[in-house]
């Protein structure tokens, strides 16, 4: 029993190295890939919410550079960077005192 966990750990490690280098990802890769369980990525694609191909109309594919970029859109700028960015703006723009 050791020796299967051992290869099916193997086995995962295999398929996730594979997705990694792979461009087109099939759905279940897709869903593997992101995350997202298949029922919600099913929503996803047929709203057109997410960028995906139907070469033959039927199958789902994804290209992984755009899965990529379609999670990391709608970035959040942590507070650190926003303070940063507001002292160099206030540093860079000071102006003489009220006259």
């Amino acid at each position: 029993m050791g020796k299967e966990n051992e290869n099916d750990e193997m086995g995962q490690k295999n398929d996730a190295t594979l997705i990694a280098v792979k461009k087109v990802l099939t759905f279940d890769e897709g869903c593997n890939y992101t995350g997202i369980a298949k029922s919600f990525m099913y929503k996803l694609t047929s709203s057109g919410k997410v960028p995906h191909y139907k070469p033959n109309g039927k199958m789902i594919y994804f290209e992984r550079a755009e899965l990529e970029n379609w999670l990391l859109r709608n970035r959040i700028t942590p507070t650190c960077e926003i303070e940063a960015k507001a002292s160099t703006y206030v540093t860079l723009n000071k102006r003489g005192g009220a006259k």
